[in-house]
């Protein structure tokens, strides 16, 4: 309304002036027409001086144009005056000083006693001489009093037109912002956690688009909602398996009546085992939070891949040699590229120790290294058990394990590819997942070649 009501004053003031302009120009034009003509027909006189011609001729036209007529010889002497009143005295007023050096002049002034007043001056000239001037003066209240009666009416329509718009604005308001109801309400919802809220909108406006852009953020959250409390439910159960264990563990040996030494080291070799276990969960955990801050500083340096990867299957050798399992490296060239080694050479080793977790005793783990467009890629082969296809997009999630029990058996916390996915989406890259259940999995870790820092 303010918008509107601004608008229309600048619109009616420019009108006003526009109108007034217009108006006072045909004035001046008329009034300098009359003016030319009166000094056509005086200069001829102005050279001898007869001022009863002169006299004459400026009351003839001062009637018609109801104004006022001063003829002046080039000495500035009244010599025509259609009032009489300055016959044979010097006029030295502005307009006809302009006059008798040749200027034609208009101005409008505005005089206490008589209002607005037009006064035009041109020059007489007689062979290509000024032999005078005439001053015209009019008053042109009558033009003032129409742009003001026009100004009435145009401020009486914006009035009527800002009551109106008023009145369909204020109508038209509940129907039109009737939307922000159903997002007001689902914010609601959402304050008291209810992430089930969803908005209904069936027209096809921007409060639709908002609408659709509200509830697939509510999925989201809801989404996010979820996996805080499974993650949440997750971490308790895995702090308190290893826990229940030790604590099982020391009350079976302080209920123990035997001296047998062996019986108290097996038993402090399992508590011992745990505490390793719980040590793990909770290094991971540290790892997953250092991961997820906003602010985390990726130390980019040029890294040889061929070295780094020498230095993991050579470290996680020993390992694979404690089930027989044969972990080989191929190495078709030489690949440089900035990454943050110390992260990245994590993010390897995980995908390297679930291989070799998950595949049986005298099986095979390839390692490869090589280029492939605008990727460097780190390919991870078993002939392990494989994982099924429909939970092949669920391995990344946190705590998730594909067999819970084997998980169990072989220590995973279900953290360690959700560690190196993100690390690896740290450095702009891609981890891609190829399984056949009891056939084995292909795991692509994929850097990009140039990483935009």
């Amino acid at each position: 309304m303010l918008l509107v009501i601004v608008s229309l004053l600048i619109i009616n003031v420019f009108i006003s002036r526009l109108i007034l302009n217009i108006y006072v120009e045909q004035r001046k034009s008329n009034v300098l027409i009359r003016a030319n003509i009166v000094a056509n027909e005086t200069k001829n006189y102005l050279t001898t001086n007869a001022m009863s011609n002169i006299n004459s001729i400026a009351e003839e036209y001062s009637k018609e144009i109801s104004g006022r007529i001063i003829v002046v010889d080039r000495t500035g002497v009244v010599r025509g005056d259609s009032n009489k009143e300055y016959l044979g005295s010097t006029f030295r007023h502005t307009e006809i000083q302009y006059a008798l050096k040749g200027q034609t002049s208009a101005n409008i002034y505005n005089f206490k006693d008589y209002g607005h007043v037009l006064y035009v001056s041109v020059p007489a000239i007689f062979h290509n001489r000024i032999v005078g001037a005439i001053l015209i003066s009019v008053s042109i209240n009558d033009i003032y009093r129409e742009v003001s009666h026009i100004n009435q009416n145009l401020y009486l329509i914006s009035a009527v037109s800002i009551v109106l718009i008023a009145f369909i604005s204020f109508i038209f308001l509940d129907f039109t912002f009737r939307p922000l109801e159903s997002f007001t309400k689902a914010i609601d919802g959402m304050t008291k956690g209810d992430f089930k809220q969803k908005v209904e909108i069936n027209t096809n406006d921007e409060f639709k688009n908002m609408a659709d852009a509200f509830n697939a953020m509510i999925m989201k959250l809801d989404q996010v909602d979820k996996q805080r409390n499974d993650f949440v439910a997750n971490v308790s159960h895995e702090l308190r398996t290893p826990i229940s264990s030790i604590k099982l563990l020391s009350d079976s040996l302080l209920h123990q009546n035997e001296d047998n030494i062996s019986i108290y080291r097996e038993f402090m070799e399992d508590i011992s085992a745990e505490a390793d276990r719980l040590n793990n969960i909770i290094y991971e955990l540290l790892a997953l939070v250092d991961l997820d801050k906003e602010k985390l500083h990726i130390n980019y340096k040029t890294t040889y891949m061929n070295f780094l990867l020498e230095k993991i299957v050579n470290r996680m050798r020993p390992l694979a040699e404690k089930k027989n399992i044969k972990l080989t490296l191929e190495q078709d060239e030489r690949i440089q590229i900035k990454v943050d080694s110390e992260k990245i050479q994590q993010a390897i080793i995980n995908i390297i120790d679930n291989a070799i977790k998950y595949t049986s005793e005298y099986g095979k783990v390839q390692v490869k290294l090589y280029s492939q467009s605008k990727w460097c890629v780190i390919e991870v082969k078993d002939n392990g058990i494989g994982i099924p296809e429909n939970r092949l997009s669920q391995i990344f999630d946190r705590f998730y394990r594909v067999d819970k029990a084997r998980s169990r058996k072989t220590g995973g916390t279900g953290l360690g590819l959700s560690i190196s996915q993100q690390i690896v989406s740290l450095h702009q890259g891609i981890i891609e997942v190829e399984s056949v259940v009891d056939k084995g999995s292909i795991f692509y870790i994929k850097i990009p070649n140039d990483i935009n820092l």
